[in-house]
């Protein structure tokens, strides 16, 4: 098997004569944590929607474990293994956090979208989903209505609903967004934890979160790729420095 989970082909995608994503060459690797990064409007959005097929790219080629999955449907996308957290994130607010994550668990009995299935038949998952919550560090919270709680727990929940779709790649799109510090450093740690054996790819804007984490790094400006590399590597690209912050000034986190 390849080391490269992951790959895309002069990736383009155009919206009336706007390019938003520009002859985009990918590469990650299995079991590496790897973000995209990139000022506003750089794409990184597009190109999440690309690879999950919530829109289809103008030209080019999407590979998965070698297997061109250009023109597949987001559904069939995700059976392979690729699963996006908001996909199955958006969650159930009035339900229990153990139910949120016995939905996702559903998908191994074949019967997903039968949200009427008898407590009885959806018990036998609970002992899965109460594992995954102890992985995410919310088994305390079983019990509790997902609207009660705090929103960085809320993303931890988003997580191990994720997990509970068994993904082999996990695109994780801004998952500290909005948080305060000591919930971005409790949901950083959370990916890390999780990521043994398993591939992340995810978009970010904390650069200490990604300079803490992250094993690879493509930076993407006006949709093309600018640089790639370790962080060490990119946070001092001279380019970089220029798209992000005007300047030869280091990227925030570069110590962190």
């Amino acid at each position: 098997m390849s080391d490269t989970i992951l790959e895309t082909r002069g990736l383009t995608r155009e919206f009336k004569g706007f390019v938003a994503v520009s002859q985009v060459d990918l590469r990650v690797q299995r079991g590496h944590i790897h973000a995209l990064i990139g000022p506003n409007g750089a794409g990184k959005t597009t190109c999440f929607n690309l690879l999950t097929k919530f829109i289809a790219p103008s030209a080019g080629q999407i590979l998965f474990n070698g297997r061109d999955i250009t023109m597949l449907r987001p559904a069939q996308i995700a059976r392979m293994g690729i699963i996006r957290s908001f996909q199955i994130s958006a969650v159930f607010p009035h339900l229990s956090v153990l139910e949120n994550v016995r939905v996702g668990l559903q998908r191994k009995l074949g019967t997903s979208f039968q949200f009427w299935k008898s407590e009885r038949s959806l018990a036998q998952l609970n002992d899965q989903a109460l594992a995954l919550l102890d992985e995410v560090g919310l088994r305390d919270f079983a019990d509790q209505a997902t609207v009660d709680l705090p929103y960085g727990r809320k993303r931890a929940l988003e997580i191990a609903t994720t997990l509970a779709m068994d993904p082999e790649l996990m695109l994780l799109d801004e998952p500290t967004q909005g948080m305060g510090h000591e919930d971005v450093k409790r949901v950083t740690e959370l990916i890390k934890k999780v990521s043994k054996g398993r591939t992340i790819l995810m978009v970010e804007h904390n650069m200490s979160v990604v300079a803490g984490i992250c094993d690879r790094i493509s930076v993407l400006q006006r949709g093309a790729i600018l640089a790639e590399g370790d962080y060490e590597t990119v946070s001092r690209n001279p380019q970089v420095l220029e798209a992000y912050m005007g300047g030869t000034a280091p990227l925030e986190g570069a110590h962190g």
